[in-house]
This record gives C-alpha cells, structure tokens and sequence, in this order.
C-alpha cells in the first residue's frame, strides 16, 4: 500500500520528525493537535474555542488526505481540566453529532506549552 504523508509546514515536522497525518491504504492517522492561527495559540483560556479550531482545520487536513469528518472512527481528546469536558462535548458534538466517532477525554499533567488546554488525535478510515 502507499505511504501518504500529510505535512502542514510546521516547522516541528523536520525538527520532530513527524507529519500532520499519515494515510496508507484506507486508514488516516493524524498527529495530536493543538488550536494555533498563525503561529497564535487560539483564546488560550477558552477551552470551546481551542476544540473547535482544531476540529476545523482537521476537516481541512483529511480534505487533503481525501476524507472527511464522516470518516472518522476515533478522537482522542487530552485535556489539562476535565472539568471542563462539558465545553469541549460541546464543540465536539458540533462536528460528530450524526458520526458519532468512539472518543476518550483524558485528564494530563500538561501538554506542550501551558496555553494549550486541549490537544486532540484522529483516526479516520475510508470506505473501500
């Protein structure tokens, strides 16, 4: 099957060695990702906010892996508060409402820099 290697120009792609997503075959892994515009953190305390900037610009992601939102079968959610689970439900169900995707919300120490509240994996698996 063929290697298809998503990168969105991150400079942490090469220092990391790692890609935005990864498709081979029908199944599209993509990295955790945190909500950044521009090099910006997304309003570092509104958790609502940082979900759904990472969930609109995924959608963006598997549209250039040839998929879409409907396509995803997993999220994985890493969280600095789970308290506030309620906010991210929130924006998750905006986008998976109908889909439906198996999740988990985890409760983590940290994540890479304090301003990110929320950090979120993909797994998405094309109709054959």
């Amino acid at each position: 099957m063929k290697r298809q290697n998503i990168l969105s120009g991150s400079p942490w792609e090469d220092k990391m060695g790692y890609c935005r997503a990864v498709r081979i075959g029908n199944i599209i892994e993509v990295s955790g990702t945190v909500a950044i515009v521009d090099g910006e953190t997304v309003k570092k305390d509104d958790i609502y906010a940082q979900t759904h900037n990472i969930l609109t610009r995924i959608a963006d992601v598997l549209a250039n892996a040839g998929a879409s939102m409907s396509d995803v079968v997993r999220t994985r959610m890493f969280t600095t508060d789970v308290s506030r689970w309620e906010e991210i439900a929130k924006a998750h169900g905006a986008f998976f409402g109908d889909i439906k995707p198996t999740t988990g919300i985890y409760q983590v120490s940290a994540l890479i820099a304090p301003e990110y509240l929320i950090e979120i994996e993909f797994t998405a698996v094309l109709s054959e």
